[in-house]
């Protein structure tokens, strides 16, 4: 693979997660937010699963009773574990699983198709892929006080909207997918406090290209993000966590009739008898 054309810095997110377990906990909202709504979508699913893959564990927080659950991550302390491998270059036995999930990390991936592929191929024919992540216009309070504090420099992570992710599951090779997103809105103090969490949760900047803040631009970039408070003196920051599922190809699935938007899809979808949470 071609690294000089890649975004993230796969040995500064790797450490970055390694850095993060420790306090996991105490900034992992968003991932279970992530794991309760997989596991919303997985309980419409009227069948078991005996294999399942874990793919970007973290602290291992997702259970399934009766199931056998391989986990990878890209950290070593996560991988503790399982396997550490990054998620667009792991190496399973393909159809292996019945059930592939992935809860916070496709943000960060560099080859995302790749890890979308490699995930379709682990699965056994009609096996399903449950996956969410960071996408849409999250962070857009940060990336706006970003622009007027440092204009012209690169900070923010790009983000995959949903309409996106669709076509990407689709791409992959995944039969009937559905993308679907939720938005939460935290509010917070001050700018460190969203810092503290990203950085908890591993998910600071990690462009390749990324350079530190200056003293003066971080005191800058405060006072633009502090500006966006309301009356209660808080700051509003958006998080879309875009959802997906997918099913490995089988015969006697139901067929769309023609590849287009996912609410086409979903249609299909809830002929199998999937639907979407409250």
């Amino acid at each position: 693979m071609n690294t000089t054309s890649e975004i993230f810095d796969r040995a500064a997110r790797r450490l970055r997660r390694d850095r993060a377990a420790a306090g996991w906990a105490d900034h992992a909202f968003l991932r279970e937010m992530m794991l309760e709504g997989i596991a919303d979508r997985l309980g419409t699913v009227k069948r078991e699963f005996g294999d399942v893959l874990d793919l970007g564990a973290a602290d291992g927080a997702f259970t399934l009773p009766g199931a056998r659950i391989t986990r990878i991550d890209a950290g070593t302390r996560f991988a503790e574990a399982g396997l550490q491998a990054d998620e667009d270059r792991f190496d399973v036995p393909a159809a292996s699983f019945d059930l592939v999930v992935s809860a916070g990390v496709l943000d960060t991936v560099n080859d995302v198709p790749g890890a979308l592929s490699l995930a379709r191929q682990a699965l056994r024919p009609d096996g399903v892929f449950l996956g969410a992540f960071l996408g849409g216009n999250s962070l857009s309070t940060l990336r706006a006080a970003l622009r007027n504090a440092d204009p012209g420099t690169a900070r923010a992570h790009p983000m995959i909207d949903v309409r996106s992710a669709g076509d990407l599951l689709v791409r992959a090779g995944f039969a009937l997918p559905v993308a679907d997103v939720e938005t939460v809105t935290v509010r917070y103090g001050s700018l460190f406090g969203l810092i503290g969490d990203l950085r908890g949760m591993a998910a600071s900047n990690l462009l390749v290209d990324r350079r530190p803040l200056r003293r003066h631009t971080l005191a800058r970039l405060a006072d633009a993000f502090a500006a966006r408070a309301d009356s209660d003196g808080r700051v509003g920051e958006r998080f879309d966590i875009v959802f997906l599922t997918g099913w490995a190809p089988a015969p006697g699935q139901p067929q769309p009739a023609k590849r287009g938007s996912a609410t086409a899809s979903l249609t299909a979808a809830l002929q199998k008898g999937l639907e979407q949470p409250d």
